[in-house]
């Protein structure tokens, strides 16, 4: 560990969080660095840090203190260090493991596509975490938002955030293409134009397992009662399709005594709703239009319903499995449809990258937007917690921005140091503040008798809701 980064030595009286044997044990007195972030994130960040040491003090009566350390990441680190990312900031981040950030600018011109992908794939920040919940008061363009309560897993480190892409009229694409029409495709009817501009895009096994991993360990730590895989395996069967396989996979290798599939609950409840069911018809049943199936196929789904039997018919038969933890999968486009037609259907959502990137977005809009969106980038001992929005620089230094977001990511840190005490503190204030109606232009524009209240304001009302 340096004893100063960037320039900056750290904070006396301060201590860093270690981690050993899967677990972080954290200080009385973290060193937690911070980015405050361009743009908006100026405002956001004095905003929300008082509200965190406000919350912290009056929950642990001064026994407990987060000792804040500024990092630099963005225009702000351009301009002092002629660079996006300085390689201190990111060996802070490592050194003490808990980060917490503001919006960052995306470099334009070439370089680092983004520094948030960057981040995440340097310190391998395999989770991006987003929990999706309503506050009352919040403006929502959906009847029922309170309907909606789920945590998104989305996979961090591959998909198409990390792929290969090679630009149409370059040499080397028409090479890659030729290659690919003549080798690859040879003697099939799909071909590549030559006109095209290519990306590869890789899933791999072992991204996507320790991500539904995470995905299943939160469910069954936190009491939640269904993880479902998104993908669109209907039609990228080798990588959003092998998600999915992947997903059952690890779900059935490492926690078969605590969750059910989808599939087997059918096939438990089907036997246990009629005892004489034979294997024929339980088959039939899971499987509609059976009669029309290959002989071969009607073979292999009556195998399944026998091998699920043999396997789990004792452990999770006559009732048990509606207490396990429910595996199911859905569609990425039919998901966007269900969790606003049945958002309680949901709780539990593992995503591949970019439809992770889509869904929480879409989420968010039923409750409130991304102004009041959290999200935290976890790995394996690290973690940067972020606003999950951009940075808005025509609002910067104005004082008018909804704080929510980082303030709510705030949240989600304390809870992942264990500090859960604090954690609820601010999200009943902050709940108090929005029900209030003093809230900032965003709610306020769309919010009936509201007050209209800065961006310091409304923390200021959050901390005497405290």
């Amino acid at each position: 560990m340096q004893s100063s980064y960037n320039g900056l030595a750290l904070p006396t009286g301060g201590k860093a969080i270690d981690y050993s044997n899967g677990k972080l044990n954290v200080p009385d007195n973290p060193i937690i660095p911070f980015i405050e972030g361009d743009g908006t994130g100026r405002d956001i960040w004095k905003a929300s840090a008082r509200v965190f040491d406000a919350a912290v003090e009056k929950t642990y009566g001064g026994k407990r203190k987060i000792h804040w350390f500024e990092i630099y990441a963005g225009e702000k680190a351009y301009r002092q260090f002629n660079n996006w990312l300085p390689d201190d900031s990111v060996n802070a981040a490592r050194d003490f493991r808990v980060s917490i950030k503001g919006p960052l600018t995306t470099p334009v011109g070439g370089g680092i596509r983004s520094l948030n992908v960057a981040l995440r794939q340097i310190l391998d920040l395999y989770s991006c975490v987003r929990p999706v919940k309503y506050y009352k008061g919040v403006p929502s363009p959906v009847k029922h938002p309170e309907k909606l309560d789920i945590v998104l897993f989305r996979e961090n480190t591959e998909d198409v955030y990390s792929g290969i892409e090679f630009k149409q009229g370059a040499p080397e694409t028409a090479k890659l293409i030729e290659f690919l029409n003549t080798e690859m495709l040879k003697g099939g009817k799909k071909q590549v134009r030559k006109d095209s501009g290519v990306g590869i895009k890789p899933i791999s096994v072992f991204c996507s397992k320790r991500l539904v991993r995470e995905a299943i360990k939160y469910a069954l730590t936190n009491g939640r009662k269904i993880v479902t895989l998104v993908h669109k395996g209907n039609i990228q069967k080798f990588t959003e399709g092998a998600f999915r396989e992947w997903g059952y996979e690890l779900a059935i290798e490492e926690f078969r005594n605590e969750i059910v599939t989808e599939r087997e609950s059918w096939i438990l409840g089907n036997l246990e709703a009629n005892p004489g069911l034979t294997i024929e018809q339980n088959a039939a049943m899971i499987e509609p239009g059976m009669e029309f199936a290959p002989e071969s196929f009607k073979q292999e789904v009556c195998n399944e319903v026998k091998g699920v039997l043999e396997q789990i018919g004792k452990s999770h038969g006559n009732g048990e499995w509606k207490r396990k933890l429910m595996i199911n999968d859905r569609i990425a486009d039919s998901i966007f449809q269900q969790i606003i037609i049945r958002p309680a259907d949901y709780s539990v959502l593992a995503t591949t990258n970019l439809n992770g990137d889509y869904l929480s977005d879409a989420a968010a809009a039923q409750v409130g937007g991304l102004g009041i969106a959290p999200g935290a980038n976890i790995g394996d001992g690290y973690a940067v917690f972020e606003a999950t929005h951009g940075t808005a620089p025509k609002y910067a230094d104005k004082d008018v921005i909804n704080p929510g977001s980082v303030i709510l990511s705030g949240v989600m840190m304390l809870e992942y140091l264990g500090w859960k005490e604090a954690a609820k503190a601010i999200e009943i204030a902050m709940e108090k503040t929005i029900q209030q109606k003093f809230v900032t232009y965003d709610f306020e524009r769309q919010t009936e008798g509201a007050t209209k209240v800065s961006t310091s304001e409304f923390a200021t009302r959050i901390i005497g809701n405290l």
